[in-house]
């Protein structure tokens, strides 16, 4: 296939999904390849950090592959190769890392370290190609919540400042928390979900943390407690307890806490456009409140779709086009990083 344009090629390992696309142009998803392990670290109830290594290292070498195939070119006409560097699981990522390295190194290509962060950004970018900087955006995921102004994309430290982020758990470590609770298993997030539903949100009330006066940051740790402290004491007293109830009480608190900081950033900063990402943005009730918000508010809400919210190497290539066009690449000693300022 003859493809005019940018071809980046992106690469994800930060935890357990071992991913690959290719992107034109930055917005353009030629293909978008995923290999969950979540079947292999259901059994223990989260994610071994060494296993997702090992099945990374058996794995990268044919979705590499299959992303390139599925796109219709070839090592040869990619542009540059973007994966990324941090934050998450060091030895996932290094697995990403040695790959693009080694591809970067044989074809001569320039190699591009995106922020985890980033990426997860740029993902609503490839789905509403009206979207530019500036705007606001809520990144919530099993390992962050930050509040982050978008300014610009080319991965300089003065593109992206974040405004406010979590001082202990993130919001998705807190579901998984509250889902294994209720013995939901994992990944907890969706289960939580669904449960959700079924419940009424007023019959198990949760207090909503919201921190110093003004403050932009989060705190979940206190969440799991709380679940845990009014079940026991429900059984203690001899009373029933509602599982619905209690994930529905529990995700509305959460919701209610994001919304609040979402949306007083929004009016701190001006702006009148709102991305919501990562893999959490998936959650259908923290969707549905935040449409409402917007509208209410006169904001312009951007959403990626359910498959772009998790783990991907679409939103990486994406970043990294932007990177890419902006000369910032980076040398062949590029290392992972568990923790990794924005």
């Amino acid at each position: 296939m003859a493809v005019g344009g940018v071809l980046i090629l992106g690469i994800e390992t930060s935890c357990d999904e071992t991913a690959a696309a290719v992107t034109l142009d930055g917005r353009e998803v030629l293909s978008n390849v995923i290999l969950s392990q979540v079947d292999i670290h259901k059994v223990f109830g989260g994610v071994v950090p060494e296993i997702a290594s090992r099945h990374h290292l058996t794995a990268i070498n044919g979705v590499v592959n299959a992303a390139l195939k599925e796109a219709g070119v070839t090592q040869d006409t990619i542009d540059a190769i973007a994966v990324t560097k941090g934050p998450g699981l060091v030895g996932a990522i290094l697995i990403g890392l040695a790959t693009a390295k080694a591809m970067s190194f044989a074809l001569g290509k320039p190699l591009i370290g995106v922020h985890h962060i980033r990426g997860h950004i740029c993902a609503a970018l490839i789905e509403h190609k009206e979207l530019e900087p500036p705007f606001l955006a809520l990144v919530v995921s099993g390992g962050h919540t930050s509040l982050v102004d978008v300014r610009g994309l080319a991965g300089d430290p003065d593109g992206m400042k974040v405004l406010g982020s979590t001082r202990d758990d993130a919001a998705g470590e807190a579901f998984d928390k509250v889902a294994r609770v209720l013995g939901l298993g994992y990944p907890g997030g969706p289960a939580l979900d669904a449960l959700a539903k079924q419940g009424d949100p007023k019959a198990a009330f949760f207090k909503r943390v919201t921190l110093e006066e003004g403050s932009l940051d989060f705190s979940f740790s206190g969440l799991k407690t709380g679940v845990l402290n009014y079940i026991n004491s429900r059984r203690q007293a001899g009373e029933p307890v509602c599982e619905a109830d209690v994930a529905a009480g529990f995700q509305e608190s959460v919701i209610d806490v994001l919304s609040l900081k979402t949306f007083a950033a929004l009016r701190q900063t001006g702006y009148k456009e709102l991305v919501l990402a990562g893999g959490v943005a998936a959650n259908s009730a923290l969707r549905a409140r935040f449409r409402d918000e917007a509208a209410q508010s006169g904001t312009r809400l951007f959403i990626p779709s359910p498959p772009l919210c998790t783990d991907n190497a679409a939103m990486i290539a994406c970043a990294g086009y932007y990177q890419y066009m902006a000369g910032n690449t980076d040398p062949l000693d590029l290392d992972a990083h568990a923790v990794l300022p924005l």
